[in-house]
C-alpha cells in the first residue's frame, strides 16, 4: 500500500514517522470502533427515544450517549492504545526501524533481544510497560472526575 508502486506510494510515507501513524490507525480503528459501538447499543436503546422525543439533533444525541457510555468509551480508547503501544509488526514493516527516526520502544526491544542484549531489552520493558500504567491509570482517574 505505501511502497512506491502502492496507491499510496506517491505520499512517500514508507519509513517515514507518518506512515507509522497510518499503519497504528489502522490498526486500532476497528478495535475502538467496535468497542464504541457496544458501548453505545444499550444507551441508545434506553434513551434514544427520549432524546429524539425530547428534540435533540443527531449531534447532541451522540454527545449524550458518549457521556453516558463515558467510562466503556475510556476502555475501548484504551484497547486500542495497547494495541497500538504493543505493535511491533506493522512499525517495524512501515517504519524499518530507522534509529533516531522510526525507531519505537517495541523495535528497539525487538532488535536488542536478537542482539543479545537482554538487559537493555528488558530496562525497555520494563518502562513500557511503566508508560502503560501511567496512561491507564491517569484515563481512569480523569475518567472519575467527569
Amino acid at each position: 500500500m505505501l511502497s512506491r508502486s502502492g496507491p499510496l506510494g506517491e505520499l512517500a510515507l514508507l519509513f517515514t514517522p507518518g506512515g507509522m501513524v497510518l499503519a497504528q490507525t489502522v490498526l486500532a480503528t476497528p478495535i475502538i470502533t467496535a468497542l464504541a459501538h457496544r458501548a453505545i447499543e444499550a444507551p441508545w436503546q434506553e434513551y434514544g427515544g427520549a432524546l429524539r422525543v425530547d428534540g435533540a439533533t443527531r449531534l447532541r444525541s451522540i454527545r449524550m450517549l458518549l457521556a453516558i457510555a463515558q467510562r466503556p468509551i475510556i476502555t475501548a480508547v484504551l484497547a486500542g492504545f495497547g494495541r497500538t503501544i504493543s505493535e511491533v509488526g506493522a512499525v517495524l514493516i512501515v517504519g524499518g526501524n530507522i534509529a533516531g527516526y522510526t525507531r519505537t520502544m517495541t523495535t528497539a526491544i525487538a532488535l536488542e533481544t536478537s542482539k543479545g542484549d537482554l538487559g537493555l531489552a528488558l530496562g525497555l520493558g520494563f518502562i513500557l510497560i511503566g508508560i502503560t500504567v501511567a496512561v491507564s491509570a491517569a484515563a481512569f482517574v480523569l475518567g472519575e472526575k467527569e
